[in-house]
């Protein structure tokens, strides 16, 4: 409801399997993006460096349309990256590339389990993004941190 009443835009980008689709292009439709996430498809390998590099790509494409884009990235991973043998330190790479962006980020971190690895809290770190545990997400968390400059 706060995007609605802000006219903000909602984009949403998946990637799993060998590549990321840009599932809901930024649009001023809060019921749509707001529908979208009960659709997609779960499993499989992650790409996650793919998923980065197509923020990136949606994100310029943005600030080229409107130079006053106040862009928020929201990232919701466990960071693991599972799409070749070099896909976590490819995924860093993108990160990094997306940092360079100054794009203000959130990762929210999805991992569970006995076994921690930690990769979500490096993914933030290098991205220069507040890292929130997907636990401590409520509605109003990521507003508060995009209205305190953190986000």
């Amino acid at each position: 409801m706060d995007a609605y009443r802000r006219r903000d835009k909602v984009g949403l980008i998946t990637f799993r399997g060998h590549s990321a689709e840009l599932t809901l292009p930024p649009t001023h439709s809060v019921e749509i993006a707001a529908r979208r996430p009960d659709e997609l498809p779960a499993g499989g390998r992650t790409p996650l460096a793919t998923g980065l590099l197509e923020a990136a790509t949606v994100l310029q494409r943005e600030r080229l349309r409107d130079p006053r884009l106040r862009p928020l990235l929201v990232v919701v991973t466990d960071g693991r990256a599972t799409d070749g043998a070099d896909a976590v330190a490819r995924s860093l790479r993108a990160a990094e590339y997306l940092a360079g962006l100054r794009v203000t980020t959130v990762v929210i971190d999805g991992e569970g389990g006995p076994l921690r690895l930690g990769l979500a809290v490096r993914l933030a770190e290098v991205l220069g993004a507040e890292h929130l545990p997907v636990a401590e997400v409520t509605a109003g968390s990521v507003d508060r941190l995009r209205e305190a400059g953190v986000a």
